[in-house]
């Protein structure tokens, strides 16, 4: 059974959807939306499929993330229709519909056959989602960029529902950190913490937003580290873990950093955790997002420094680019109905875009913060050989104490990361709440 909270707020939320498809129909002169769900392609050579992935224009009408081979159609002035691909199969078990209240909403079709959907798009119809190869009307449209880029635009934005929907998926990735955090410190490898993680926040592998990072000692300097060793890192020093959760569709994206013993590594957690908590007081609506990555560096190189770990100002290593060795990334990004959502660099509804700050390629987010955008805020200090080697031969290096970074480079990285709501009564920290609720 939904939440109270998210069954009360959908319908306002479908209101916003089909307000916001109704202008965007109307600038790319289309009589109708086709959302699709999308299906899951075969692996090669074989008749197993990849996991499946809904598209977030299909889910972002409606909280089915198990619905291959379905699709809402709407029609402005018209009630919404689900059509629901329901297979008769005794080899797998089909999807079925939901006993859920907002199910009411819509005119639902049940078809048997993928085939059997054609039947009732609307002519001149605006296609939204993957092709795959199988969309081959002539009278469809497939993602009119006329009408991708206002929906793009105004997703930002979130519904309270939406709010709602973070806020159940926060819940869940905070179970799973908890849960991590004790097979860290029972001395659980990377595998097994993996799966406590996956108990605790009641998910399947294939329904997380996205892989989990686990990663324990040096591999917490490999920024996307998947491996998930099953033999337990000896000596334990460290383990970074980025972990999400997600519900009705909308992910959650946390991460960690432990310390196995207390020490210098342990307190420059403590000191990032710190950081990243101001940081996170600056999401507020009228604040150019790059302010905050910008922002980000400069905290960053105070922290390098009075650590030790450089030796020059921090204006001096923001200048030349010494903090980006330690810090490489982004500070954050959109997040919603994916990971890192969509239209992160558009300059209105009508597209363009806004350019990162020089300096900063890896930047997801260039946006001026509105009321209801939720972003995540994720600094980090690593020690990577990679950038390390980099510094040394252009110079920078003269600048690292070598015998600091010697010390702190087996624990691999700090990354500590929120997810918050920026609001006119200022910035919910959905991920801190979630902590806090799951005590």
């Amino acid at each position: 059974m939904s939440p109270p909270d998210t069954d009360r707020l959908y319908p306002a939320h479908l209101a916003t959807m089909m307000a916001r498809t109704d202008r965007a129909l109307a600038a790319g002169r289309f009589s109708a939306l086709i959302a699709a769900a999308g299906t899951a392609p075969m692996q090669f050579l074989d008749d197993q499929p990849y996991p499946f992935k809904v598209s977030p224009h299909f889910k972002a009408w409606v909280p089915l993330t198990h619905a291959p081979g379905s699709y809402v159609v709407y029609r402005p002035g018209s009630r919404p229709q689900l059509i629901f691909l329901q297979p008769e199969d005794y080899w797998h078990k089909p999807p079925s519909l939901p006993d859920a209240a907002w199910l009411k909403a819509f005119d639902v079709t049940v078809i048997r056959e993928p085939e059997a959907a054609r039947a009732h798009f609307p002519q001149r119809g605006a296609y939204l989602g993957p092709t795959d190869g199988t969309v081959d009307w002539p009278d469809l449209a497939v993602n009119p960029p006329a009408v991708v880029d206002i929906l793009h635009y105004a997703r930002a934005v979130k519904t309270d529902y939406e709010i709602a929907c973070l806020r159940h998926a926060s819940r869940a990735a905070a179970r799973g950190h908890r849960a991590a955090a004790q097979a860290f410190e029972s001395g659980a490898s990377e595998y097994a913490t993996h799966l406590a993680y996956l108990a605790a926040s009641d998910h399947q592998e294939q329904d997380l937003p996205y892989p989990n990072i686990i990663a324990q000692n040096e591999g917490a300097a490999v920024l996307h580290y998947t491996e998930l060793r099953h033999a337990p890192a000896i000596p334990r020093r460290s383990m970074l873990i980025d972990a999400g959760a997600q519900y009705r569709g909308y992910g959650a994206d946390v991460t960690r950093t432990h310390a196995a013993e207390p020490g210098v590594f342990s307190d420059l957690i403590v000191a990032m955790d710190a950081l990243q908590q101001r940081l996170c007081t600056r999401v507020r609506p009228g604040v150019p997002y790059p302010d905050i990555q910008l922002e980000a560096h400069r905290a960053i190189a105070e922290l390098l420094h009075s650590a030790g770990i450089i030796r020059c100002s921090p204006e001096a290593a923001v200048e030349t680019g010494l903090s980006a060795v330690f810090f490489p990334h982004g500070v954050g990004h959109l997040l919603g109905l994916q990971v890192h959502d969509v239209g992160g660099f558009m300059a209105s509804e009508q597209g363009g875009t806004i350019a990162r700050p020089p300096g900063h390629p890896y930047l997801r987010l260039t946006r001026v913060l509105e009321a209801g955008v939720v972003v995540t805020i994720e600094p980090g200090m690593y020690f990577i050989e990679l950038l390390l080697a980099a510094a040394r031969s252009d110079g920078r290096g003269r600048d690292i104490d070598w015998a600091t970074v010697d010390v702190l480079k087996p624990c691999g990285g700090i990354r500590v990361e929120d997810d918050v709501v920026a609001l006119d009564s200022g910035p919910e920290n959905l991920t801190r709440a979630a902590f806090a609720a799951t005590a």
